[in-house]
């Protein structure tokens, strides 16, 4: 019962977000009725990279060696490229061995058989009759390797669970219960499984993992259909949950006729442009962000989709070849203008998830050379990677939508160490793309205005900047906290507030330093010390009441000098460390 109840809980997250994706058996000829008599031999798909005429349906023949022929097909793997793992389940121990052959042999996916020892039965195998040769040798060389049948099953477990390779583990009985890594997806049937031991086997790809859509079952000996009569005898499923559970088991037919809607999706958001294939004009359109990020959504569901299609025989022997080279090149069209948009509107948005399955997807099917994914925005400080990296876009507005984003990204990132100052350059930005868009100054003018702001953030000085403060960045900080603050709640005064401002960002800026900085060095750990902060604070606050509130005469709250203190000991705690 405890075994069972546990199984219940797990099929949770199948519900929730995992689903599975069925690969139907492939009709390779007829399969015997009875295999434990003759055994037609284990069938699984594999790549072939070779690039031969209409190579997705083309067979690699292989030796027949003891009465079992194994064919190879070509298909995409779901592994290679990925953190991803698969799960091989044959029905005997020699039938395990023979795959790893086969497999090393090919050389495109790395495997290990984990098995009981010789004289013990698995699987199918029957308890008369003698162990084959190679299962033995085959066993003497993981005794050589591990020292013990114990050791031998710990470090290929841990190998599988922790290291790129293996990708596949051949198994016959082990690990098809209570053995759990969530980065295996793929789970290839060809024995005879039922009851229990089926759903068990089943639950070992339904693990939720970072970028894991799907937990594939490709069945190669039609065990499936015994699921139905596993849930009614082993399950403590009510009927209701039954049917929310078999639903997450579907054919991955259902999910490739999905694939002309999620094309669709993709191709209204740019059904207003006349011209398909102008870049440009599909870049201008997405210069809202919402809108970019539905069209990185979209995209992301369609090159998912596509990818299980074209993982698949049928879909190449249904669909006419001028319909899945047109899918080809849209996804190649559009992931060169995700990348466009990407790099011009200074999007960092996280794509690990799918990144890689994408990336795969273009290399391998996509001839028209790969496209390389946006790991790391370059900063505007990297001058000259910068400069390269903006020469080589193409068109005026590009450029300075390059410029002006990445300059925004720079603001954003760095506001807090001077916020009057980048607030100023950030409003700036705004108000001169806001112009372009309404076409009140043309893209010269636009990139003329961006660049000047880049150079004016980069040198982190503007014109109003007194004199005195062009070297003390913190000081620039201090003056303009104090200087808006002044504004705000001294209009009316007929005192200079920029001389009065810049008297307190030196002042503050003394007495920041002398309390932090002793003998020429930063005080250790002064930011975990609230005894040194609130000690600088009140000297700080004594400084606003005696120089300013008091000398002048000005109607200064206590809430308004802590707006100022409080902002300057922030800045200070990003400057002074």
């Amino acid at each position: 019962m405890f075994i069972v109840y546990w199984f219940y809980k797990s099929f949770i997250f199948i519900i929730s977000s995992i689903p599975f994706l069925h690969v139907p058996r492939p009709s390779y000829g007829t399969q015997p009725e009875n295999p434990d008599i003759q055994h037609t031999g284990p069938l699984l798909e594999v790549p072939c990279h070779s690039r031969l005429p209409d190579r997705s349906r083309m067979y690699h023949g292989l030796p027949v060696q003891s009465g079992i022929p194994v064919r190879f097909r070509s298909v995409p793997v779901l592994l290679q490229g990925t953190k991803f793992k698969a799960m091989l389940v044959t029905p005997r121990k020699a039938i395990a061995v023979l795959y790893k052959k086969y497999l090393d042999e090919i050389g495109l996916v790395s495997s290990e058989v984990l098995i009981t020892a010789p004289d013990t039965r698995e699987g199918e195998e029957s308890s008369y009759g003698d162990t084959s040769e190679e299962v033995k040798a085959y066993w003497k060389k993981m005794m050589d390797e591990h020292g013990t049948p114990k050791k031998y099953q710990e470090n290929l477990i841990s190998r599988f669970k922790n290291q790129e390779q293996p990708e596949i583990m051949i198994v016959v009985d082990k690990l098809l219960t209570g053995f759990d890594e969530p980065k295996v997806v793929v789970m290839y049937l060809d024995r005879k499984l039922n009851g229990h031991t089926l759903l068990q086997a089943v639950a070992r790809v339904n693990r939720v993992c970072d970028g894991k859509e799907f937990g594939y079952i490709v069945d190669y000996y039609g065990v499936l259909k015994e699921l139905d009569e596993a849930l009614d005898l082993y399950s403590n499923y009510d009927e209701e949950e039954q049917t929310v559970f078999r639903e997450t088991l579907e054919s991955v037919d259902t999910e490739i006729a999905k694939l002309p809607q999620k094309y669709s999706n993709l191709w209204d958001l740019f059904k207003s442009i006349s011209n398909k294939r102008d870049l440009e004009a599909y870049a201008q359109s997405l210069r809202e962000e919402d809108r970019r990020q539905e069209f990185y959504e979209r995209l992301t569901a369609y090159a998912s989709c596509l990818k299980i299609a074209l993982s698949t025989r049928d879909f190449h022997a249904k669909t006419p070849e001028e319909d899945i080279k047109r899918y080809k090149d849209d996804l190649n069209m559009f992931v060169k203008l995700r990348s466009a948009v990407q790099l011009r509107y200074s999007d960092t948005i996280d794509y690990k998830q799918y990144e890689g399955q994408i990336q795969k997807l273009i290399n391998r099917h996509v001839e028209s050379g790969a496209v390389k994914p946006i790991t790391e925005l370059v900063n505007i400080f990297d001058t000259e990677a910068f400069e390269q990296e903006v020469e080589k876009i193409v068109g005026i507005a590009a450029k300075a939508d390059t410029i002006a984003s990445r300059t925004s990204k720079f603001i954003t990132e760095n506001m807090d160490t001077d916020p009057v100052f980048y607030k100023k350059f950030s409003q700036l930005l705004k108000e001169t793309i806001a112009a372009y868009e309404q076409g009140r100054i043309d893209e010269l003018e636009y990139l003329k205005r961006v660049l000047k702001y880049k150079e004016d953030i980069l040198a982190h000085t503007d014109n109003e900047l007194p004199e005195e403060l062009q070297q003390n960045n913190a000081a620039k900080a201090y003056y303009g906290l104090a200087l808006e603050t002044y504004q705000r709640i001294f209009s009316d005064t007929q005192i200079s507030l920029k001389k009065l401002a810049l008297e307190t960002a030196m002042t503050f800026d003394e007495i920041i330093n002398h309390t932090l900085i002793v003998d020429g060095s930063v005080l250790v750990d002064w930011l975990q010390k609230s005894d040194i902060i609130g000690r600088m604070k009140i000297e700080l606050e004594d400084y606003l009441i005696d120089e300013v509130k008091r000398k002048y005469g000005l109607n200064f709250s206590f809430d308004d000098m802590d707006t100022i203190i409080d902002g300057c000991v922030d800045v200070a705690k990003l400057w002074i460390k």
